[in-house]
């Protein structure tokens, strides 16, 4: 039996079966997901996989996703987090690797557990990590290798101070503003350097 979720009910499994006239089929989720999400280099699905990279390494509160919420993620100790990534190398053939840039935009946010929108444009999360898949040879980038991935966490105060309403940041002024650059590992502890 398919439910909506919340954001807080279980998982799906992958084993669960597309219905025809109420009878199960040979279609599988996992058929679907494997269709639809085996693409790791595609832009919408990286953003998607550098969220759970990072909500891994926060240990975060989220069990699963929520779509279009005003931030991320939570940590276990009520940071919340918004995560952006970017790629030199696309899934589509290029002619040189992509120039960095993070969206860094501030928004209306949208609470889930509401329905409502913010009535404040605003940055929503405490931290921004900004996950770069840094491997720059086609052949050789794997997005499932966490040491091919580097991070870098700034408040968002910080930001507010330095960027104002500005709505990119490329990665040369990114580093200008001397984030926490971290590998997987000391993401954690990155975030929690970060506020204070």
């Amino acid at each position: 039996m398919y439910h909506v979720l919340s954001g807080q009910e279980a998982a799906l499994s992958n084993e669960e079966r597309f219905l025809l006239r109420n009878t199960e089929t040979d279609m599988r989720l996992l058929e679907f997901w494997q269709w639809n999400q085996s693409d790791l280099l595609s832009n919408a699905l990286r953003r998607t996989l550098a969220e759970f990279i990072v909500a891994k390494a926060l240990t975060a509160n989220n069990k699963m996703r929520i779509e279009w919420n005003a931030f991320d993620l939570v940590t276990p100790t009520g940071i919340k987090v918004e995560v952006k990534s970017a790629a030199y190398v696309q899934s589509w053939q290029q002619v040189k690797n992509s120039a960095i840039s993070f969206r860094i935009a501030p928004a209306k946010g949208w609470e889930a557990s509401t329905n409502k929108y913010a009535v404040e444009t605003r940055r929503n999360a405490d931290v921004y990590v900004f996950c770069l898949l840094n491997e720059q040879d086609r052949s050789a980038i794997n997005p499932l290798n966490l040491s091919q991935w580097e991070f870098f966490v700034l408040s968002t105060k910080q930001i507010n101070q330095e960027k104002e309403n500005q709505k990119t940041v490329s990665l040369n002024r990114l580093l200008k503003m001397k984030p926490v650059r971290t590998e997987f590992l000391g993401l954690a502890k990155a975030a929690r350097e970060v506020m204070m």
